[in-house]
């Protein structure tokens, strides 16, 4: 089967990017081909091998032949471009749209796919229909911008109406795009997502072997980590104001990820007088398995989060998660495997960061990576997908 893959945003820097190559690795591990149309400002993220890749290119530091004259777009700002849809004016949506559409034409007459699997519920997705191509969507959380813009309602009903199914990486998202949508019960499908247990797994390696591959000689007890992007809806300066609390002069809290709220973060981690917090930008994934798998507990203490992929991936490296109760996450960090606390709550959040790091609550490694990796590996999931594939062509 040929599998043609929309994007709106680049493989780099997002979790959707994560999803689509964990996807698109395990769809040509299973025979088929595929092709990732997606947007970018730069020509150094494009490898990803055995997959045909057709970036969308906009205005970046580098001059690229054919570029848009903005960069690409988001929903809050991504560490490569502040640019947001919310912010775009009608004209680059305009812009925007022939030169997505250009790209989906020319793979149609060039890929010839016999199905589309386009991602995120918006503007992309609305082209993706036109064609007579089944498309089958997954949704990534990205609905709850619509609440927020009326601007863009006109994208889902279209969508709704012409896609062959829906996919929603949790049940929160299934009942809000049926509830509020009125997509039909029958047309949306729940799938949680999954991770790559070939990259990711428990690695061994000391704490004091990986504080010297970062480039830090001083000896930690317990290492509290964070990985993903740094926006406000990360909640990262929560966290920051829980490690005023748990901090002590043993106890290291590193975190990954780069993105524009930095400038906001750096200057309240010196007014909070953190001496062992360190920001250690972007880490590829082979480096991101080390910080997890030498960690006691990562945090992901989000205001809003689809599904927290990040979370899974710690699970699977054998590190408990302490989380919140948004999104995906309520659906795999059960009790053995983490805690959730309310949102924005920095005494919850302290409590179980603590109840970790004191030993008050235990976990088994173990446990924790052969749960991820019975439940939520990536041949499972693409499983599922490929089902999906084959009935949506039949509808």
């Amino acid at each position: 089967m040929k599998v043609l893959i929309t994007s709106h945003f680049p493989l780099v820097g997002s979790g959707s990017g994560v999803y689509i190559k964990n996807m698109a690795r395990y769809l040509i591990k299973n025979g088929h081909e595929v092709c990732v149309i997606m947007s970018e400002n730069s020509t150094k993220y494009l490898s990803l091998p055995g997959v045909k890749v057709h970036p969308v290119y906009f205005k970046g530091k580098e001059k690229i032949e054919g570029q848009l004259d903005f960069n690409f777009l988001g929903w809050d700002p991504h560490p490569r471009s502040s640019m947001t849809f919310d912010g775009a004016t009608d004209e680059q949506i305009e812009k925007y749209e022939r030169a997505y559409r250009k790209a989906i034409e020319e793979e149609i007459e060039e890929f010839k796919p016999d199905i589309i699997h386009a991602q995120h519920v918006w503007i992309v997705t609305s082209l993706a229909v036109d064609y007579n191509i089944p498309v089958v969507v997954t949704c990534h959380g990205e609905v709850i911008f619509y609440q927020k813009n009326m601007r863009w309602e006109k994208y889902i009903s279209k969508i709704i109406q012409k896609s062959k199914k829906i996919i929603a990486i949790s049940h929160h998202d299934n009942e809000l795009i049926h509830t509020r949508y009125s997509c039909p019960e029958e047309k949306i499908i729940t799938i949680l997502n999954g991770y790559n247990p070939e990259i990711f797994y428990r690695e061994n390696i000391t704490k004091e072997e990986f504080l010297k591959l970062i480039g830090m000689e001083n000896k930690y007890d317990k290492i509290v980590c964070f990985a993903g992007r740094l926006a406000k809806n990360k909640g990262v300066d929560i966290l920051l104001r829980s490690a005023k609390i748990y901090e002590k002069s043993n106890i290291l809290t590193l975190i990954a990820g780069d993105g524009k709220e930095y400038e906001f973060l750096n200057p309240l981690k010196e007014e909070l007088g953190l001496k062992n917090v360190i920001f250690l930008g972007h880490l590829d994934q082979e480096t991101l398995r080390k910080l997890y798998s030498v960690s006691d507990v990562n945090v992901v203490p989000s205001r809003e989060e689809p599904f927290g992929l990040v979370a899974l991936e710690a699970i699977a490296c054998g590190t408990p998660v302490v989380g919140t109760n948004s999104g995906g996450m309520v659906e795999f960090i059960k009790e053995d495997y983490g805690t959730l606390v309310d949102k924005e709550n920095v005494e919850q959040l302290t409590d179980a960061i603590n109840d970790v790091l004191n030993g008050k609550k235990k976990f088994k490694s173990k446990d924790l990576e052969e749960y991820a990796k019975n439940n939520y590996s990536q041949q499972q999931y693409v499983n599922k997908i490929l089902k999906i594939y084959e009935d949506a062509s039949k509808l």
